[in-house]
């Protein structure tokens, strides 16, 4: 199994935040980012989320596991950044974007999906009464943390076998039976919803 976002469980500081704290402490980190501007900022800010790690006791592999898969999305956005506005711009939102996608994982690391679904559901109690469901919005919720690491290890699947036929890093080739593979994965998670009776 993919080491993006799963639980890895420790007794620290950071596992013990309740997981609305941690929701909201993401939702101003998030507001924060927007306020960095110089390339110091950023290396502070990565700082921080390095410390935070630290002091979590995530293992330095499952950390940088958390970012592996989008190596070549921020490579690409780093050089268009680079060329369009500038090296410190560059770094200022590359940093940024990478700052944040830790904090998140970090969440996740450090949280149960079920106490993140707590928080979801009870936050929308008060919609109930507009017909929204909280207990969907929170089973979706539920099934997109855990869709993420699935994906991800299917792109590891069809990488080995790309390999294993000597295809090379032909995109064509990976790209199609990754996507074969996360539609059957879909259509059987949605007939298992169905038979349990959670959907139409």
């Amino acid at each position: 199994m993919s080491a993006l976002a799963v639980y890895v469980p420790r007794d620290s500081v950071v596992h013990r935040l309740p997981a609305g704290v941690k929701l909201v402490l993401l939702a101003v980190a998030a507001a924060g980012t927007l306020s960095l501007g110089r390339a110091w900022q950023v290396a502070v800010a990565l700082a921080v989320v390095a410390l935070l790690y630290g002091v979590a006791r995530i293992p330095v592999r499952t950390a940088v596991d958390q970012v592996r898969p989008l190596v070549w999305f921020l490579g690409a956005l780093g050089a268009f950044q680079l060329v369009v506005v500038g090296w410190e711009r560059a770094v200022v939102v590359l940093g940024g974007m990478l700052a944040l996608i830790m904090l998140a994982a970090l969440v996740s690391l450090t949280t149960r999906t079920t106490a993140i679904v707590d928080v979801v559901v009870r936050a929308l109690q008060p919609l109930r009464r507009v017909g929204v469901d909280p207990e969907r919005v929170g089973l979706l919720v539920a099934l997109g943390i855990r869709s993420v690491a699935v994906i991800i290890e299917l792109a590891r699947d069809v990488r080995q076998a790309q390999l294993a036929r000597g295809v090379g890093s032909s995109p064509l080739a990976f790209v199609v039976p990754l996507v074969v593979r996360t539609l059957r994965h879909a259509d059987r998670l949605a007939e298992a919803l169905v038979a349990r009776g959670v959907d139409d």
